[in-house]
């Protein structure tokens, strides 16, 4: 069945032309506007247009995962390393995404692009989808004359981030479910459960033991009033919290808090490390500068508190010090193992190569602490829930032994 698909398209003098076409799929609808000789800026589905609009939410529905960054570099990678032109080939690749932020973009980068824009200064207007990395690495391989070899590098690096965030997810996906579950199973036994037994002990008569007397106490504080305004005190603390370490002080002392932890702690500060170790190599890779470098590593870091011992770094770097030496001065942040291969790599002019050993060093770990994390968590928290459950059972079920008496 044919589609509708509202377009926006340049003629051949410029012009901006609007309309609607009907096609198979977005791209049969594309190709027909080019064979019409048009140029799209733009090709929506209709239905899914007006959808949009009405449920239009800024930084999600317009949202770019790092994934998806990641697969269209490779892409670009490829067809730039096929002879096509940079033109040409983010003409196909918006024509293929599925995600149609992203295709918007593409389309706009093509056509500051083909307006002799360069490649890297067209990314660079869309700090959200092409962070400060990806254009400076674009740039150097712009000036190298290298850029398919640098998307490739870059799409390996986006890539190894991507899976970072996502082994990161996973580490606290688990927790989060099973806590979620233990909570909705603790409100339905209170809300529907315990009620019952409230409304029979009622009925018999005699004094409740302590436990149980407790655990109708909480039920009531459940199902008064009061639970809501304790609610919206809950929400109103974490809108605080979150814009607390948005301000430089708080994110700088909620990094550092995050490194104390004995196990998510490593496991952050491995996390940090890898990433730095990664985009270090690849931007020394592409020839960008040093100085530079650190800086950009500072801002990817994903940790304020490793940023700024590579800040102090680079000043270190700046004085004509060596990297090496630099780091070493913060070893509990930087840990030995990067400084000698970092001073190895400096001394064979191999720093890039080193780097890149350390970086998968550090994802192996990290995947190894996530999976001793997780199997350390679900035996955990298996019991912590039959616990809890069990012990809302056995208040629940005491005062049933004195009843029986009372009822003989």
């Amino acid at each position: 069945m044919a589609l509708t698909f509202e377009y926006k398209v340049r003629d051949r003098s410029g012009g901006l032309v609007e309309g609607q076409l009907e096609g198979d799929s977005m791209a049969l609808v594309v190709k027909r506007l080019r064979e019409m000789g048009y140029m799209p800026i733009s090709v929506t589905p209709k239905s899914s247009l007006s959808m949009k609009k009405e449920i239009h939410i800024p930084g999600l529905t317009d949202r770019v995962k790092l994934k998806e960054v990641a697969v269209v570099t490779r892409q670009l990678a490829t067809m730039v390393d096929s002879g096509l032109s940079v033109v040409r080939s983010l003409g196909i690749l918006a024509a293929q995404v599925e995600n149609p932020a992203l295709a918007k973009v593409l389309v706009e980068v093509r056509l500051d692009v083909e307006a002799g824009s360069a490649l890297s200064v067209a990314c660079a207007k869309h700090p959200k989808v092409f962070s400060h990395l990806f254009c400076t690495l674009v740039q150097a391989g712009e000036i190298g004359g290298n850029l398919d070899e640098v998307l490739g590098s870059l799409a390996e690096t986006i890539e190894k981030q991507a899976n970072l965030n996502r082994t990161i997810r996973s580490a606290m996906t688990y927790p989060s479910v099973v806590l979620g579950v233990m909570v909705i199973i603790f409100i339905a036994l209170l809300v529907f459960v315990v009620p019952v037994f409230k409304n029979l002990f009622a009925s018999l008569g005699g004094k409740l033991p302590f436990p149980t007397r407790v655990l109708l106490r909480v039920t009531s504080t459940v199902m008064s009033p009061w639970v809501f305004l304790i609610i919206l005190v809950l929400v109103a603390a974490i809108v605080l919290f979150r814009r607390w370490i948005n301000t430089p002080s708080g994110r700088t002392k909620w990094d550092r808090f995050k490194l104390r932890p004995p196990v998510f702690g490593q496991l952050f500060h491995k996390v940090a490390l890898a990433r730095v170790t990664s985009t270090l190599s690849s931007l020394i890779l592409s020839g960008v500068p040093i100085l530079e470098s650190l800086d950009i590593c500072a801002e990817t870091a994903g940790n304020r508190t490793v940023g700024d011992v590579l800040l102090k770094a680079k000043e270190g770097v700046r004085e004509g010090r060596p990297l090496a030496d630099t780091l070493r001065e913060n070893e509990p942040i930087i840990p030995v193992l990067v400084t000698q291969m970092v001073e190895v790599g400096e001394q064979t002019g191999a720093l890039d190569a080193m780097l890149r050993k350390v970086s998968q060093f550090y994802d192996i770990e990290v995947a190894s602490t996530v999976d001793n994390l997780t199997a350390l968590l679900e035996p955990l928290l298996t019991v912590v829930m039959g616990a809890g459950v069990g012990t809302m059972v056995i208040c629940l079920y005491l005062p049933m032994f004195d009843y029986i008496k009372l009822l003989q």
